[in-house]
């Protein structure tokens, strides 16, 4: 029998320290719409190897990253009529 190995502790963001929860065993996380850049996952992967970073920390590189895709923030308020 064999054992996966531990999950990070994803209670604080190892880039800004802010504390958030990790969702992806959840099996959704706010995280799941911005679409990472392969040059910026590896960046991610070697600076905070095994670890998650907090949306906003994520957003913020991803923002800067050419290769990303940040979804639009929803907006708040009632719909524009068409014209």
């Amino acid at each position: 029998m064999s054992t996966s190995p531990p999950l990070p502790d994803n209670t604080a963001c190892p880039r800004c320290g802010g504390g958030f929860h990790c969702g992806v065993e959840d099996g959704w996380c706010a995280c799941f719409g911005t679409r990472l850049g392969e040059d910026l996952k590896r960046d991610l992967a070697a600076r905070w190897p095994g670890q998650c970073l907090c949306l906003k920390c994520l957003t913020e590189l991803a923002r800067d990253d050419p290769g990303s895709h940040v979804p639009d923030v929803p907006r708040t308020g009632p719909p524009v009529p068409p014209f």
